[in-house]
């Protein structure tokens, strides 16, 4: 069921949202926390369709604030606050409510989404493009326990992993950061299997324009105190990872997008399963802990900077064809200033 509300109030929003439960017959519905999406027009479609298939795992009400700017001088000095009411089928799990906003509300959108949170329920602010450069700070981002920001949306992906470490705070997330989690847990695995082996160095190697290959590679640096080697592949994302160890390579390679081999000394190669994964997926997973992501931060504040580069000379960035999905990805070589990446790209799963 939709409700349209037009110059309305969130005193309306309210009790269109009571209107619409009851006539699907379900006057309480469960929900566990508010999902507040910060978009454009351009990417609301995408963004709340991946949250509306996330919300299957966590039922939630989701707010997508759109501010709208007009070009007309008249429209632009007139405050307005649209609404769109969605309850039943059309919202997923839970109830989502799209706002847009006009004039002089845009900058009072945390005025109009704070009477619409769920009582005593988490709060999680996702910013799928256009990220503030300190959420925390952001009047949006203050209103939630977990911050989620996606690099692969940043025009130049290298410096927004620094400016995020800059800025890191308790509560801070990155989709590029849950893009890695497989990765992750299938290389500590492999290290728990050989305790007490000694790791020398690692390399990363991956498509040019990745964050999330950036994030692992300062993960292992960080973690295991080696120096580790961001290259770049072919793709389709990340490739392959290899740990140099006394004991010989650890490899995990992953050339397809979805099929990878876990390849260690002494024992035979193993099949696993490492595909690319969708936004909602991604999404889900950061919904899953509120806490505080300690090794995100850890990982985020060795900084992208100190990370090894090969001595051949820095790939061109790759021309993407008009109106292609994929996102360039960001890798840069040691002395090379970070080249940019075309706005308005769509992010790939990692």
């Amino acid at each position: 069921m939709k409700i349209d509300l037009t110059d309305t109030t969130a005193s309306k929003i309210n009790n269109a949202l009571i209107q619409g439960r009851r006539a699907i017959g379900t006057p309480a519905i469960g929900m566990v926390l508010t999902l507040v999406i910060v978009t454009d027009e351009e990417h609301a479609y995408d963004a709340l369709k991946a949250a509306n298939e996330a919300s299957r795992e966590h039922p939630s009400r989701k707010l997508v604030v759109i501010k709208r700017v007009s070009r007309s001088p008249r429209d632009r000095a007139r405050a307005r606050l649209d609404a769109e009411v969605r309850v039943g089928a059309d919202a997923g799990t839970g109830e989502t409510v799209v706002l847009r906003l006009h004039g002089e509300v845009m900058d009072h959108a945390q005025s109009v989404v704070l009477p619409l949170l769920l009582p005593d329920a988490p709060v999680v602010v996702w910013w799928p493009v256009a990220s503030p450069v300190d959420p925390q700070q952001d009047p949006l981002g203050a209103l939630g326990q977990r911050r989620v920001t996606d690099t692969y949306a940043a025009e130049d992906p290298v410096a927004e992993l620094s400016a995020r470490a800059a800025n890191y705070a308790p509560g801070d997330t990155d989709l590029a950061w849950a893009r890695i989690t497989p990765w992750r847990s299938m290389l500590a695995a492999a290290l728990d299997q050989q305790p007490g082996i000694e790791v020398t160095s690692a390399q990363v190697e991956a498509e040019a324009y990745n964050p999330s290959a950036e994030l692992l590679a300062m993960w292992l640096a960080d973690r295991l105190g080696v120096t580790a080697t961001r290259t770049v592949s072919e793709g389709p994302g990340l490739t392959a990872v290899r740990l140099e160890t006394k004991n010989g390579v650890i490899t995990l390679d992953r050339p397809d997008g979805s099929l990878a081999t876990l390849s260690m000394r002494g024992q035979p190669d193993r099949a696993v399963a490492l595909k690319r994964r969708d936004t909602s997926e991604l999404l889900a997973e950061e919904m899953r802990r509120l806490d505080p992501d300690d090794i995100y931060g850890s990982a985020l504040k060795y900084g992208v900077e100190r990370l090894g580069r090969p001595a051949a000379e820095a790939p061109k960035a790759p021309q993407a064809p008009s109106g292609e999905d994929k996102p360039a990805e960001s890798t840069e070589q040691a002395g090379t200033a970070p080249a940019k990446k075309a706005t308005g790209k769509k992010a790939a799963s990692k």
